[in-house]
C-alpha cells in the first residue's frame, strides 16, 4: 500500500494493522498497537484494499469504505465513534446527544455498509453535566473515553476476541450540513447554548 506509512516493524510482530485517520501526534493509540508489538501502518488517504493486513482500525478517518472494500477484507474493519450508538451516528455526535436530549457515550464497532451501522464491540456511556461543560470540554472527555475503552480492551481487540452485538432501535443520524447555522461555537457553554438555539429553532425567533 504505496500511501500508508509504516509506524512500527517487528520481526515477531503479532498483527500487521492498518490505522486509517488520525496520526501518531493526534492518538496514542498508534504507540499503544506499537507497543503491544504490532506492525503499524498508517494513513489519512483513500485506500481501495486491506489486502496484507490482519487489523484495520478507523479512528477520525474522514473517508467512507467502498462496498466492494469491505466485502473483500479478510481483515475486520473496526471504527471509533464517540456516540453511544445507535444514538447520533454520522457527523457531531458531541453536539446532538445534547440538542436532542440522547444518550452520550461512546463506542466501538465493526464497519459494514451503512454509515456507523456495524455490529458493537465495546460500549460505554458517559455522563455530563452540562451546565459545568463547554462543548469543547465535553468533546476532550468523550475522547478520553473512547481512547480508553479501546486501551482497556485492546488484547481482544487484536486477538479479535469479542462478541459482535447488532445495534437495537433506529437510533438517529446527523450530516455535516445538519449543524444549526445559529449555532455560536464550540467553546459555548453547553446548557446556555442549547436553550438559546432551542428557542431560535422551535419557536421560530
Amino acid at each position: 500500500m504505496n500511501q500508508a506509512k509504516l509506524i512500527n516493524s517487528l520481526d515477531q510482530a503479532t498483527k500487521r494493522v492498518l490505522f486509517l485517520g488520525y496520526t501518531q501526534e493526534q492518538t496514542s493509540l498508534i504507540d499503544e498497537l506499537v507497543n503491544a508489538k504490532c506492525e503499524v501502518w498508517h494513513t489519512q488517504e483513500k485506500i481501495e484494499t486491506t489486502e496484507g493486513f490482519d487489523l484495520v482500525i478507523s479512528y477520525g478517518y474522514r473517508h467512507i469504505l467502498k462496498k466492494p472494500i469491505i466485502e473483500s477484507s479478510k481483515a475486520p474493519i473496526i471504527n471509533l465513534h464517540i456516540s453511544y450508538l445507535p444514538w447520533n451516528r454520522g457527523a457531531h455526535p458531541s453536539f446532538w446527544c445534547f440538542f436532542d436530549n440522547t444518550p452520550s457515550g461512546v463506542s466501538i464497532h465493526l464497519i459494514d455498509e451503512g454509515v456507523d451501522t456495524g455490529p458493537i464491540l465495546f460500549q460505554r456511556y458517559v455522563n455530563f453535566d452540562r451546565n459545568q461543560f463547554t462543548f469543547s470540554q465535553a468533546y476532550k472527555i468523550l475522547i478520553h473515553e473512547i481512547e480508553s475503552l479501546f486501551k482497556e480492551n485492546l488484547g481482544q481487540i487484536i486477538d479479535g476476541d469479542y462478541k459482535p452485538m447488532a445495534q437495537r432501535g433506529k437510533g438517529s443520524y446527523h450530516k455535516v450540513v445538519d449543524l444549526p447555522s445559529e449555532f455560536l461555537g464550540w467553546d459555548k457553554n453547553i446548557q446556555v447554548e442549547i436553550r438559546r438555539l432551542g428557542t431560535l429553532i422551535y419557536k421560530g425567533g
